[in-house]
């Protein structure tokens, strides 16, 4: 059976910097696991001014679908170029409900939360190649 990956990162204040999350999905692919993107559902919720975003969308749902995502994953791979509330949450989520957690975090001093709540902690996406291909997740 494929492992799933659920793939967590910065999204609000980078609507147009998602790239990332192709290079993680495609090197889980390479290795044989299976991507859980929630920008994939979610990226059509983020067009128009981001002053009115939370104002159309209902915020219990939106948390829900993700929350139900990781919950069918058996990893979590959190990148964190910079601090980001919901990215945080869904690593603590997933690590409570025993998760293996991959924090890919290129902050240069980050949370001690941060570092307790990832099973592996590396600095690139290229560490996280390295990891994938020398033991996987």
């Amino acid at each position: 059976m494929v492992k799933k990956v659920f793939i967590s990162g910065p999204i609000q204040g980078m609507e147009d910097r998602q790239g990332y999350r192709d290079k993680i999905s495609a090197l889980l692919v390479r290795f044989g696991y299976e991507p859980i993107d929630p920008w994939r559902r979610e990226r059509i919720l983020y067009r128009g001014p981001p002053e009115d975003w939370w104002n159309r969308i209902p915020v219990r749902d939106f948390i829900r679908r993700d929350l139900e995502d990781i919950e069918r994953c058996d990893a979590l791979v959190a990148y964190l170029p910079r601090l980001s509330a919901g990215t945080c949450m869904e690593l603590f989520y997933a690590k409570l409900r025993g998760k293996k957690t991959i924090t890919i975090c290129g902050l240069r001093n980050p949370s001690p939360w941060i570092i307790e709540h990832s099973d592996i902690f590396v600095r690139s996406i290229r560490e996280f190649e390295k990891i994938l291909s020398e033991r996987g997740i």
